[in-house]
């Protein structure tokens, strides 16, 4: 998996780990827009770039295996990595992609991932994602779920 530097496209391949004990006093809320704090007791991912300490991007999952789902709680990137003027892109993609292959891990043909977006995000979701409206939540199943894999689950 792969971000790229927005000013020059030069292609960086990334780490995604899971959040360790220390890493929270790093992660404030000026700097991630939530407190992650608040998410310590979820299943929460960090993304770097390969080699490197800083964290580009956070996504807090939850399994809900009688759905054959996992959803996002949380997802976001570092604020520098926000909006027209980020450093680097595809961070959200790789976090959801993420998620994606631990749906497929656990629940193969019938897996789903799914989030609640902020009212603004939603059609970002749908238009980048091709996530689904399903109810309050977007969501994607298969095999939507493998094409996401695919777009973004690319080797260096």
């Amino acid at each position: 998996m792969t971000i790229t530097e927005a000013s020059s496209g030069k292609i960086f391949p990334i780490e995604i780990f899971p959040v360790e004990k220390a890493d929270y006093k790093l992660l404030v809320k000026s700097h991630f827009f939530f407190d992650w704090k608040d998410e310590q007791n979820e299943e929460v991912y960090k993304l770097v770039i390969k080699g490197e300490q800083a964290i580009l991007g956070l996504i807090s999952l939850e399994r809900i295996p009688t759905e054959w789902r996992v959803h996002i709680r949380l997802l976001t990137v570092s604020k520098e990595n926000k909006g027209s003027q980020k450093k680097y892109d595809k961070i959200a993609a790789n976090l959801i992609t993420h998620a994606a292959k631990i749906a497929v891990a656990e629940f193969g043909e019938f897996a789903c991932i799914s989030l609640k977006p902020k009212t603004e995000l939603a059609q970002h979701y749908i238009d980048k994602y091709g996530m689904n409206i399903t109810g309050v939540t977007l969501s994607l199943e298969v095999p939507e779920i493998l094409d996401l894999i695919n777009q973004f689950d690319k080797k260096p």
